[in-house]
C-alpha cells in the first residue's frame, strides 16, 4: 500500500500516484459499489480511497481493499469523544488526557477502517468499530486489517488495508 497527504485536491493527488506507480497518464473509469465505495471499472485489482478536510486532502491505492481518512483538529461538542469511542478507547483517550489530537487518531482509524470494507462510518455505530490504539507514526495488524496512523501539526489521518 502507498498513500499520499498534501494540500491538492484529492483525485488530483490520486491521479499522481497512478502516474507514478502505474505509469497512467490519466485517471481511470470510477464506479461505485452500492454502499458509495469508490472502485476503478477496469482495474479489479487496483484499490484505492480519498479522504479530505478543508485544504488537506489523502489518497491511498493498494492491491487490496484500502480505506483513508485525513481530520483537521478541531473541538467538537464535548459529548463527542464518549459516544464516538468504546469503553476501552475512551478510557484510552482520557489516560492521554483527553485531547482532541488523540480523540482524531482513533476516528480516522475508524473511518479508514469503514472505508477499507466499505461500510462506512455512518452505516454503524462508531463505538463498534475496533481499531487498535496507535499513536501517529505506529502500525499495527487487528484483525486482518493492517493500520497506520499519521499526523501533521494540525491534522491527523490513517491508512487501513485488508489482509488477505
Amino acid at each position: 500500500m502507498i498513500w499520499r497527504v498534501g494540500e491538492k485536491d484529492a483525485y488530483g493527488l490520486l491521479a499522481e500516484l497512478l502516474r507514478e506507480t502505474e505509469g497512467m497518464e490519466s485517471l481511470p473509469g470510477i464506479a461505485r459499489q452500492p454502499g458509495g465505495k469508490p472502485y476503478f471499472e477496469n482495474y479489479v485489482n487496483l484499490h484505492f480511497s480519498v479522504s479530505h478536510s478543508g485544504v488537506l486532502s489523502l489518497c491511498a491505492l493498494g492491491e487490496t481493499a484500502v480505506g483513508a481518512d485525513v481530520e483537521l483538529v478541531r473541538p467538537r461538542s464535548g459529548g463527542l469523544p464518549r459516544y464516538a469511542l468504546s469503553e476501552g478507547e475512551y478510557a484510552w483517550y482520557l489516560e492521554r488526557g483527553g485531547r482532541w489530537e488523540d480523540f482524531y487518531t482513533l476516528w480516522t482509524l475508524k473511518e479508514a477502517r469503514t472505508k477499507c470494507t466499505g461500510e462506512g462510518i455512518f452505516h454503524t455505530a462508531a463505538r463498534r468499530v475496533s481499531v487498535p490504539l496507535l499513536q501517529p507514526g505506529e502500525e499495527a495488524f487487528w484483525e486482518g486489517f493492517s493500520f497506520t496512523a499519521l499526523a501533521g501539526e494540525s491534522w491527523r489521518g490513517a491508512v487501513c488495508l485488508k489482509i488477505l
